[in-house]
């Protein structure tokens, strides 16, 4: 008999680059690991000041050490990541309020569109510079995403009743309650007992937590890069150099496998 999946929980904002990392690689892997992924849009400010951090970025030589970092993980992981060009004006100054509000509403209205219209705004800030501020912008990504021109606009009307933002104000506070001091934060329900693991770079230590071997599959890539980038090869156990792909272990608890491509296009 089948094991049923086991709840993960991923706290994000669009506003995190590293938030849309953890979030392609959760939706590579959901199916391998067997869990139930639920997304959860989330305010990153609110927790910035909840528990008194500040942007990494406002540290120069971290900041300096975050646009390389973004651009090699971006190749690495093949979620294609360019800086805006006024990175702070984006990051401090216009925010993503507006933004999280559309998705929280989208969240409550039709959970089944949340994770091609989040992916869509992650494209427009940070792979093509756009604005996710705007009411205009917003729709842009919604009507690219699926969503239909009529549906787009309800969502948004709904973005200033106080239903929506008392789910946004909940979502980020349970984030706050589980520990979170940034994003993104993922929460994993094992044995009746939850884990907290912030950032991208903790899938190692998930998929110990979730006790899950890796079979030697490939995942399915997806057409069309509008929605989704297409996704790893993931094996187990093994430095394996094929004709077409290389491989790295990266844990030598040997729970996962993932690319190091050699000589491929970027999507």
């Amino acid at each position: 008999m089948a094991s049923l999946p086991r709840k993960l929980e991923l706290f994000y904002d669009v506003l995190s680059p590293y938030s849309w990392l953890g979030f392609e690689i959760l939706c590579r892997y959901r199916n391998f690991w067997n869990i139930d992924l639920q997304l959860h849009p989330t305010l990153i400010a609110g927790i910035m000041k909840d528990s008194g951090n500040k942007p990494p970025a406002l540290v120069p030589r971290r900041g300096k050490y975050l646009s390389k970092d973004l651009q090699r993980l971006g190749n690495f992981y093949q979620v294609p990541i360019q800086i805006p060009k006024d990175f702070l004006f984006v990051m401090l100054e216009k925010g993503s309020l507006t933004a999280m509000r559309f998705l929280t509403a989208v969240n409550m209205e039709c959970p089944e569109m949340l994770e091609r219209v989040s992916r869509e705004l992650w494209m427009r800030i940070w792979s093509r510079d756009e604005d996710i501020t705007e009411p205009q912008s917003i729709l842009a990504a919604a009507k690219k995403a699926g969503l239909f021109e009529d549906q787009a606009k309800g969502l948004l009307e709904r973005c200033s009743t106080e239903e929506v933002k008392k789910k946004l104000r909940e979502t980020t506070e349970t984030a706050c309650k589980y520990g979170a001091f940034g994003l993104p934060m993922v929460v994993v329900h094992v044995d009746n007992k939850s884990h907290m693991l912030f950032g991208s770079d903790r899938m190692e230590l998930l998929a110990h937590l979730l006790e899950r071997r890796l079979k030697k599959k490939k995942t399915q890539p997806v057409k069309n890069y509008d929605h989704a980038p297409p996704a790893p090869p993931i094996v187990l156990c093994l430095n394996i150099l094929t004709q077409r792909h290389k491989y790295r272990l990266l844990s030598r608890h040997h729970y996962s496998l993932l690319p190091l491509w050699g000589g491929g296009e970027s999507p």
